[in-house]
């Protein structure tokens, strides 16, 4: 992995951004309704009170013009203020961010420790009874819209037996907010979320394996009379785990865009409820910050994944 590969794809990530921010930008303006429409249909604000405040957020302006304004402040740093309240989106972000990312890093753990080993002992037991199970519940799970996943285990863990909290981020008052309280609320949605992940990691390493355990080298290395376990240990899971660290990079905006459906079910207080918010009262900024977020993580998914296989396997030269 050279530092030519690293520059050249850092520069074909800037034309891919603004496309992507021009697209969204556009059908964002373009859409029926709009920040406006709250005002509009209120009979105790008159057109004047509209003219002002669509000239106040620059809505008056050719949409060109409030494109490049948009993108000459973000470009600086300023993702503008939220038509709703007024706040720096900056600001809103940030407040949201740690809230995301552990409920995405929590996500992460569950479904690389549970996806590796049913994955595995699915591959090395196939067509067993609980390589049937493991496929059978990975089709289930996948089949299951998260937010009904979520809504069920809200029903049936939080509402009829009350092991965990019904949503949150934590309890309020006294006793609120301490490590323990705030596993205590992350372990629905990080589980909801996880076994989702799980269900498609577990078939892709299943595969990976089998995959690998057909090479000639493996057989070779049997042949040998080298033991299963260090034959297991050095050829297939080594090379086995290849796929999976391209699939975590690539899945990385997917865990977002997840996380997202999960926060609006449980009432974590994460980016997912700011985005709803902002999708409910079009606010432009939330919603272009939001997605220009989603836009990166989707470029540097993919780029962290061909640097963590060039790292993993030696033998593979990207450029």
């Amino acid at each position: 992995m050279n530092l030519e590969f690293l520059v050249r794809r850092l520069i074909q990530m800037i034309p891919l951004l603004i496309a992507i921010s021009i697209l969204g930008f556009s059908m964002m303006h373009l859409a029926p309704g709009g920040p406006l429409a709250l005002y509009t249909l209120n009979p105790s604000v008159t057109a004047e009170d509209v003219a002002r405040i669509e000239e106040l957020w620059g809505l008056n302006e050719p949409l060109p013009v409030q494109y490049l304004t948009w993108a000459s402040n973000m470009f600086t740093g300023d993702f503008g203020n939220s038509f709703r309240g007024g706040a720096e989106v900056r600001h809103l972000i940030v407040e949201r961010i740690p809230a995301t990312v552990e409920l995405m890093g929590a996500s992460y753990a569950i479904a690389i420790l549970l996806g590796f080993a049913i994955g595995a002992l699915g591959a090395l037991r196939q067509y067993s009874i609980f390589d049937y199970l493991a496929t059978t519940g990975a089709l289930v799970t996948l089949s299951i819209p998260t937010f009904w996943f979520g809504l069920m285990v809200i029903f049936v863990f939080a509402e009829q037996l009350g092991w965990i909290p019904s949503g949150g981020y934590q309890s309020l008052g006294r006793g609120g907010g301490g490590l323990i309280d705030r596993l205590h609320h992350l372990v629905a949605p990080a589980s909801v979320l996880g076994l989702v992940l799980t269900a498609q990691w577990s078939r892709y390493f299943r595969s990976s394996i089998l995959d690998v355990t057909g090479q000639d080298y493996v057989r070779t290395a049997h042949a040998k009379g080298l033991r299963r376990g260090t034959v297991l240990r050095r050829h297939v899971l080594r090379n086995a785990i290849l796929p999976i660290i391209a699939l975590a990079g690539v899945q990385l905006p997917a865990v977002f865009s997840g996380a997202l459906v999960a926060e609006s079910v449980f009432g974590w207080a994460g980016m997912g409820r700011l985005f709803l918010d902002a999708l409910t009262y079009r606010d432009y900024p939330v919603l272009m910050a939001l997605l220009m977020i989603t836009a990166f993580l989707v470029v540097i998914g993919n780029l962290l994944a061909d640097i963590a296989l060039g790292i993993a396997d030696p033998k593979i030269r990207t450029g």
